[in-house]
């Protein structure tokens, strides 16, 4: 049994407009109607404004500062110079290491970069140096550039070198191997990879004339590392110049495409040089 308290019941008084509240009523409606159609117009649409379409630009690993500056200048519709000019510029305030001296390449970090219309060259030059920073900034980095007896900056231009000179990770890890090994040895490094980059051009074919320029970047004639790093590497070179592989190599050299072939000893190093030309004339007379 489901028991209830008990009220007496209040007759209900049924409440009657007079017609002055009727008029009144009905002149409440239309205006709260004028008002929901109003306000949308004085907001000239910005209640509900359509989302942008947001574009990207797509930095690849090893590109090097130039070919950055021109992407960023094409991607913003910008005069050819825009970017570069403000990597220079002291007012863009990139947080680069001091060990840079102010010069961007190296931390222009490969990636994929969102681009809107109120993107500025600055803007994006900040973002990839932060993102480097974040990349190359941890204790892991730190702590393998000290076991090879480098500064984290050293190790970014070692890592610029293996990413021009190398394609797959298995081939950076043996490139950096070579690298560490020929400095330990007081030997020049002896890359291609640095006199294009002195040179501004990207190619296979290195002459002896071009061994002699006189360039801090002739890793031919000058010992030791480069000034700066050669391009900007991404995260696969900069593992290897961490954790380089075990081996004895002193040379090395891409006879064919996926056929990189590493030695120690220069004999066997010149017979693959002499296949590589080999290969590249049988290419020019096909």
């Amino acid at each position: 049994m489901t028991y209830r308290s008990w009220q007496p019941e209040r007759r209900r008084r049924r409440t009657r407009l007079t017609r002055r509240g009727r008029l009144a009523l009905l002149l409440g409606a239309v205006l709260a109607v004028a008002a929901a159609v109003t306000v949308p117009l004085l907001l000239g649409g910005q209640e509900r404004p359509a989302p942008e379409k947001q574009r990207t630009l797509l930095i690849p690993e090893g590109w090097r500062a130039g070919e950055v500056y021109a992407a960023v200048d094409r991607s913003l519709g910008l005069p050819a110079g825009t970017t570069r000019t403000a990597a220079r510029a002291k007012a863009t305030g990139l947080a680069l290491p001091p060990a840079a001296g102010g010069n961007p390449e190296g931390y222009l970090f490969p990636a994929t970069y969102p681009v809107v219309k109120a993107t500025t060259p600055q803007g994006l030059l900040r973002y990839m140096v932060d993102t480097a920073g974040r990349r190359f900034g941890g204790d892991r980095v730190t702590e393998g550039a000290r076991r090879h007896g480098m500064s984290v900056h050293q190790t970014v231009i070692v890592a610029s070198i293996v990413q021009a000179e190398a394609d797959s990770a298995e081939d950076m890890a043996k490139v950096a191997r070579v690298v560490y090994n020929r400095l330990g040895r007081g030997m020049a490094l002896q890359m291609d990879s640095t006199i294009n980059y002195a040179l501004g051009r990207d190619t296979v074919d290195t002459t002896h004339q071009d061994t002699r320029i006189d360039s801090p970047y002739n890793t031919y004639e000058r010992r030791g590392l480069p000034p700066s790093p050669i391009g900007n590497p991404g995260d696969a070179a900069m593992a290897a110049a961490l954790d380089p592989a075990d081996g004895d190599w002193l040379y090395f050299v891409t006879v064919r495409h996926g056929d990189t072939r590493f030695t120690a000893s220069y004999p066997d190093h010149q017979a693959n040089v002499a296949e590589f030309n080999a290969q590249r004339r049988a290419a020019g007379r096909a």
